[in-house]
This record gives structure tokens, C-alpha cells and sequence, in this order.
């Protein structure tokens, strides 16, 4: 169990694919700290090592990390 959650997984995000580090049923959204089965998971960023609910918390993210002006 890592950070006190049971059933938290913990994956390493590549892409187009995620591995399994510690397995588990679920990971949360970097934004919106969100739980994600692991089978709907289908937003994450390889860079930043995050996963996603949706396609608005991934932009969300990316706009925290780059800023608005990112072209």
C-alpha cells in the first residue's frame, strides 16, 4: 500500500503505453485528484509522469507546466 490508499497502483506512463510498477485497481488525476480504474485510464503525460481524467484536466495540466503562452 503506498501513501495509505489500498488498491492505489503505481505506473511508470511511456508512451503509447503505461507499466504496471506496484500493481493496484486504480491511480488518481493529477488535477483533479480523481480516481481512475486503471481500465479507463486513457489521458496521461509520459513527460510529466502524471495521469488524467479527461482530455480537460490533461490541457489544464499542460498549461501549468508550459504556461499559456507555450507555442
Amino acid at each position: 500500500m503506498i501513501g495509505g490508499i489500498q488498491g492505489l497502483a503505481v505506473l511508470h506512463y511511456d508512451t503509447p503505453h503505461f507499466d504496471i510498477v506496484q500493481p493496484g485497481q486504480f491511480v488518481l488525476c493529477a488535477v483533479s485528484g480523481a480516481r481512475i480504474d486503471l481500465e479507463d485510464l486513457k489521458y496521461w503525460s509520459a513527460e510529466f509522469q502524471e495521469a488524467y481524467r479527461g482530455p480537460e484536466e490533461a490541457t489544464r495540466s499542460f498549461l501549468q507546466h508550459r504556461g499559456p503562452d507555450f507555442r
